[in-house]
């Protein structure tokens, strides 16, 4: 029996717990009922309405994310004598089962960690990559950039790891939201440079200051939330550039007309496991402008637009003129319903 970790529902829903939320609420369709349990923490957000995955509301609430990975959530598994399916790149200690690790960020770039907490972080990040590595039962990653990485970095053998890509389908039942541009009348329409993603150093909103202090007849718009000790160290200089619109966190309504409105979407990461901004641009037909970096180029392939994240020796204007591919071929590569059945497949095949 699989136990999911439903330690996602206590976060805001972007990135890894948007991917989680919606894998499961398909697995429900896929599965027989009770097959699949799910353990969630009393001070949940939103508890999910399923109608096959059985849902056990635990009496504890999650205070440490640690303290319930490893021991509460880790408890209950043995206690039925389940499997465990973590979503956050962490597996318990003492109940290692089925495990998504997105990317192996904090490894491979120790000097975006600065600050004690920051290294702190990574410490634990890296501990939990090795003990997945060294006993999980199945590793799950988003894209083959990623498997290759876990795989060379860990000498494990590829076979561990099954690729279960990202998907864009949430996007569809949002609503645009066209009031972004009145709490920001100096942002018109069709007239800026859209950007969206946590504002971490890899996110590079170095390569957008640089470009647009050479530019500074192009406008930015830059949106996203802050992650406590992992923020570019370009923010407050962005602050002061006439071009550059800093927007912090809007909801999803309001990003939708932003890329529905934009020149492009700008996302100039120089390391993503999969990158999911660009594929939810290219839903609503937007042009996405992206590194050529990381997994980028593998999952964008000729939709997109492409630039070094190391240099800002180009010309967007210039490169929007380019002919790209139809973005059919991506959106229906990547969607949360295919990648639900590779899930179920994957386990069910290795339990």
């Amino acid at each position: 029996m699989i136990i999911i970790n439903a330690s996602f529902l206590c976060r805001n829903l972007t990135g890894i717990e948007r991917f989680a939320f919606e894998i499961c609420k398909r697995l429900d369709y896929l599965i027989q009922k009770d097959e699949i349990w799910i353990y969630v923490p009393h001070n949940a957000k939103k508890i999910p309405d399923y109608k096959n995955i059985k849902i056990i509301v635990s009496e504890k609430e999650l205070t440490s994310f640690p303290v319930w990975d490893h021991f509460i959530f880790s408890k209950f598994v043995k206690k039925n004598q389940g499997i465990s399916l973590d979503f956050a790149n962490v597996t318990s200690l003492f109940t290692p089962g089925y495990v998504f690790i997105h990317d192996i960020y904090a490894k491979l770039y120790p000097s975006d960690f600065v600050g004690f907490k920051d290294k702190l972080r990574r410490f634990y990040m890296c501990w939990m990559y090795r003990h997945a590595a060294r006993r999980a039962k199945k590793i799950f990653t988003v894209s083959e950039f990623s498997k290759r990485q876990i795989t060379e970095t860990y000498r494990i053998s590829s076979d561990r790891i099954s690729v279960i890509p990202n998907g864009w389908e949430h996007f569809e039942s949002v609503n645009s939201d066209p009031s972004i541009f009145e709490s920001f009348p100096q942002l018109k329409k069709g007239e800026y440079y859209f950007t969206l993603g946590s504002l971490q150093k890899r996110k590079n909103l170095k390569w957008i200051l640089e470009y647009a202090i050479k530019n500074p007849s192009e406008k930015f718009a830059i949106s996203g939330k802050v992650i406590n000790g992992m923020q570019s160290d370009e923010l407050s200089a962005l602050r002061k550039l006439p071009n550059v619109i800093l927007l912090g966190y809007v909801s999803d309504e309001n990003v939708k007309s932003l890329m529905q409105n934009c020149k492009a979407f700008v996302f100039p990461s120089y390391y993503e496991g999969f990158g999911i901004p660009p594929l939810e641009a290219l839903s609503v037909g937007a042009k996405i402008v992206v590194g050529n970096a990381a997994s980028l180029p593998e999952i964008y392939k000729g939709t997109a637009l492409y630039i070094d994240p190391y240099s800002t020796d180009c010309t967007i204007k210039e490169l929007l003129k380019k002919k790209t591919d139809a973005p059919d071929m991506v959106l229906s590569e990547y969607t949360y319903d295919k990648a639900a059945k590779k899930l179920y497949k994957a386990m069910k095949g290795n339990s």
